[in-house]
């Protein structure tokens, strides 16, 4: 028979007395549902926005093994990170045949209610991505406006390079006087060489001729 996994996790290690709490709630709600077979998941110390949690990668780990049945928890603020996080880890639970419990929330995934907040948390989750999606683009459209650099920063020192370049100095020389890669070298050839290129391809603007003035 596979095993209900309990997870309870706090942010520091002083919080001794709230991860006893969690775990006692979560042997009580065992004790009420005649769950004799469970396993206690715990990740202390360690900050609910962490990706990677030690015991809940375990648990996941289990989870995809064949060897739990379901997952208890005692709030989605202890289980998850983020709404794209729990909805992330409840559709790994829905391929394992994996029920999941929140005991603060009173959501339970095994019945018609709970598969109805799964489909809501769904499209929370869409929406809040759709969110961020539309304030990173305006946020990249404010910065163009005000003529900001958008992406990385170029780090070498173009003007030397160039110099170099037209001496006729080696890529490997360049590159320790740089101190750059020989590939930022060799960008900065093709970035020299595009602009030439364009200065000669560009339009030369009319010179302006004035006629000699005649001296008595």
């Amino acid at each position: 028979m596979n095993k209900t996994a309990l997870y309870a996790r706090v942010s520091t290690d002083q919080q001794t007395t709230g991860l006893e709490s969690q775990v006692r709630i979560l042997k009580d709600y065992c004790s009420k549902n005649d769950i004799l077979n469970y396993e206690i998941f715990m990740d202390e110390g360690i900050s609910g926005t962490k990706s990677s949690r030690p015991a809940l990668d375990r648990m996941m780990t289990a989870v995809q093994s064949g060897e739990v049945s379901a997952v208890v928890v005692y709030s989605f603020s202890r289980f998850a990170r983020s709404t794209t996080h729990l909805l992330n880890a409840l559709q790994v639970f829905k391929q394992n045949n994996v029920s999941f419990v929140s005991i603060t929330e009173k959501i339970d995934t095994s019945t018609l209610v709970g598969i109805a907040v799964f489909s809501i948390l769904a499209a929370i989750s869409q929406l809040e991505r759709d969110l961020i999606a539309e304030r990173v683009k305006a946020g990249l459209a404010n910065a163009r406006a005000k003529g900001k650099h958008i992406g990385r920063q170029k780090m070498r020192d173009s003007d030397l390079i160039r110099k170099l370049l037209k001496a006729g100095v080696t890529y490997r020389r360049i590159a320790e006087i740089a101190k750059c890669s020989h590939g930022c070298v060799h960008a900065e050839k093709i970035a020299m060489k595009l602009e030439e290129e364009k200065k000669l391809t560009e339009p030369q603007s009319p010179t302006t001729v004035f006629p000699e003035i005649p001296t008595a």
